[in-house]
């Protein structure tokens, strides 16, 4: 038994050494061919990664130039928030019924103005908003006065609007104040409900991107409504009076009828009389007078 168990560990142990030692059949060149492209792809995929990180590097200098916009002076904020406004309504409204930097009678020129028919009047939008306080609070989100000075500088531009946008018997009785940033926005409804309750006070709504879109949309709605209701007024004022001239044709045509009849009526008769003068003119003319 030792014997066979010792044969057979020899053979597994030359076996195993045959293995070992002996030379694999390989293709050189398919190993070239595969050595090619695999460097091929390795290529391309450096290639790809390039082009990521360049569009990486211009996507960071965009974000850093809307952070200075953002941060930056009041005539940038000022010019990226009317140009964005400017996108937003343009995008929506038909052309006529809006305009920008427009004078109004009073001598303000409002950032946009949406015309609508008296009443409601023309709604004011103003882009403008004051962040210099908001980026105290984002320096320092604890600091108590940089959050009273944001919500008194909030106060103080939406009585501004107030006070040179809502104009009785010109403009509508409320304008609208545009944030160009949705974050601005929910941090004001959320940290500083008493503004917003402030601004509807003083009927002054405040609107980002995406509520101006959907404000905008539905102004448009109900132009399109008013210039319906308006078309159908002038239909039924055209049909009206379509309707009164088919009367008065229909009382002249009858008239005119009567008339046809009557003067049928009368040449009939006179007929009547030329059939009984005709036989009694023959007569006198057959009658024999006698001759001197």
């Amino acid at each position: 038994m030792t014997t066979y168990i010792f044969i057979v560990l020899t053979v597994i142990v030359f076996l195993l050494l045959v293995l070992i030692f002996r030379k694999p059949n390989i293709d050189i060149s398919a190993l070239h061919e595969d050595n090619a492209r695999l460097r091929e792809r390795l290529a391309e995929r450096l290639g790809m990664l390039s082009q990521n990180a360049i569009e990486l590097k211009n996507i960071s200098s965009d974000i850093a130039n809307f952070k200075d916009i953002l941060m930056g002076n009041k005539q940038a904020r000022g010019t990226f928030g009317e140009r964005q406004l400017a996108d937003l309504v343009a995008d929506i409204m038909p052309p006529e019924t809006y305009a920008f930097q427009s004078v109004l009678s009073t001598g303000v020129r409002p950032d946009c103005i949406i015309r609508l028919p008296y009443p409601p009047g023309d709604m004011i939008i103003d882009s403008k908003f004051p962040l210099e306080s908001y980026n105290r609070i984002l320096q320092n989100s604890n600091d108590i006065g940089a959050s009273k000075q944001f919500e008194l500088d909030v106060r103080k531009h939406i009585d501004a609007i107030a006070e040179k946008y809502i104009i009785p018997g010109i403009t509508a009785e409320s304008a609208m104040m545009f944030i160009a940033s949705e974050s601005i926005f929910e941090k004001l409804h959320s940290d500083f409900p008493n503004t917003i309750e402030y601004a509807a006070h003083k009927k002054v709504f405040i609107v980002s991107p995406a509520t101006l879109w959907a404000t905008l949309n539905t102004i448009r709605a109900v132009l399109s409504d008013i210039k319906i209701k308006r078309v159908a007024t002038k239909i039924k004022r055209e049909l009206d009076l379509l309707l009164t001239d088919l009367s008065r044709l229909n009382d002249r045509t009858t008239r005119v009828a009567q008339h046809f009849n009557s003067a049928q009526t009368d040449i009939e008769q006179i007929q009547t009389s030329i059939a009984k003068i005709s036989p009694r003119a023959e007569k006198l003319r057959d009658m024999d007078f006698g001759e001197d």
